[in-house]
């Protein structure tokens, strides 16, 4: 059954808000809401930003190191590298992060080679196959003009790829490719969700508008605190007083009145920010209990600097994460080397063929020097106990270091 491009675009532009807001979060771009209506006008313009979001994001994108794909017997380590792939596996990474999926779009240069680009997924959806998690139908826009309006989009099917031009078909491209050349690289993907979850999730941006109207409500606290409030008793209605002055002055004088009575002054009791500052803790640890971080990584220090394996510990759940993410973006980065390998050699292979391709990636955690040492007896005594088990290539991925004969 084939659904049109009509039909994607109508899921795109549901879709579309969703991931727009998403984004809105990671660039601390988001507004407040506020739920007081006691808050004077003035007030209600304050900006506050936090970047818990983007730092949810970044914590977890910046572990994720891809280290090439092992049993290439297709070389598609070459075309990547040929595409940049530091850049190209950051940002599919960072985007899928952030909207749950990104996609790799695989055009055709002037030699007939594959070109990789990716694609965020507020501008490119598509109907997904469940058990290859690769497209049969994809629709991605590829320009727009300044004001957000289409310029240049795509319709992808097996075996061409259609181009249109302000609504125009302006280009056909046949290919050899069995699944369109458009494919998802997908965060956290379940049966029910199988475009993925996004690590900016509902949870996550309650807990920052919290936390902002925490903030906002300290910032007017603030003023009272700066500037606390007096009071004048017995003041003559004939005295001539400068509200101004009065609070700005280092020193004020008082006549008595025409009945000789003399002004008393005092204070009131100025607001304290405590209780504000321990309300964005509170949030600040709900916000890590749900991402996986520690209160330290969100700016509240808690102890002193840890070794590497207290730090490993404390992010225990970061780990688990950050492994279940290499398994699923695996998925998709041997999907799109399966898609251009076919573009490369003009030959539609079948998917199972590239069945024991799979992505390798750096460790999660880079090891101190003690970590190191251990890792070094341990391989000494595994080998002495299985004679060459770990080699250097296992020995690289527990240590994230290259040997100098691979050069």
């Amino acid at each position: 059954m084939e659904y049109g491009i009509d039909f994607l675009k109508q899921k795109l532009t549901l879709k579309q808000p969703r991931v727009n807001i998403r984004y809105e979060y990671y660039e601390m771009k988001n507004s407040v809401r506020e739920l007081s209506g006691i808050i004077p006008a003035e007030f209600k313009r304050l900006s506050e930003v936090l970047g818990w979001c983007a730092k949810s994001v970044d914590s977890l994108a910046d572990r994720l190191f891809p280290d090439g794909f092992s049993r290439d017997n297709f070389l598609i380590n070459e075309i990547f590298t040929l595409n940049n792939s530091d850049v190209l596996f950051d940002s599919a990474v960072l985007s899928a992060l952030i909207s749950s999926c990104s996609f790799i779009y695989v055009g055709i240069d002037g030699d007939n080679y594959p070109k990789l680009q990716v694609i965020d997924g507020a501008n490119a959806t598509g109907i997904i196959d469940p058990v290859t998690y690769l497209l049969t139908e994809g629709y991605a826009v590829l320009e727009r003009d300044d004001y957000g309006k289409t310029i240049l989009e795509a319709y992808f099917k097996p075996y061409c790829t259609e181009y249109y031009q302000n609504g125009r078909l302006t280009e056909v491209t046949v290919h050899k490719a069995p699944y369109a050349l458009l494919v998802p690289i997908i965060y956290r993907p379940d049966a029910k969700r199988p475009f993925g979850h996004s690590r900016i999730s509902r949870s996550c941006m309650s807990i920052v508008q919290s936390a902002l109207r925490t903030l906002r409500r300290a910032e007017i606290c603030s003023e009272f605190y700066a500037f606390p409030q007096k009071y004048i008793l017995g003041l003559g209605e004939s005295a001539e007083f400068n509200k101004v002055y009065a609070t700005m002055s280092a020193f004020l004088a008082f006549g008595n009145d025409e009945n000789g009575n003399k002004p008393s002054m005092g204070q009131f009791q100025t607001a304290s920010l405590a209780p504000y500052a321990e309300q964005i803790k509170m949030y600040a640890s709900l916000f890590a209990g749900e991402t996986g971080l520690t209160l330290d990584d969100l700016g509240f220090v808690t102890s002193n600097p840890s070794s590497a394996e207290a730090i490993r510990s404390a992010h225990e759940n970061l780990r688990l994460t950050a492994r279940k993410a290499q398994r699923t973006f695996s998925c998709g980065f041997v999907n799109a080397g399966y898609l251009s390998a076919c573009i490369r050699d003009n030959f539609g292979y079948e998917r199972k063929a590239f069945a024991g391709t799979k992505m390798e990636f750096m460790p999660v955690f880079e090891p101190d020097s003690a970590s190191l040492a251990s890792i070094g007896d341990a391989v000494l005594k595994i080998n002495q106990a299985c004679p060459d088990f770990l080699g250097a290539k296992n020995i690289r991925h527990l240590t994230g270091l290259e040997s100098d004969s691979d050069e």
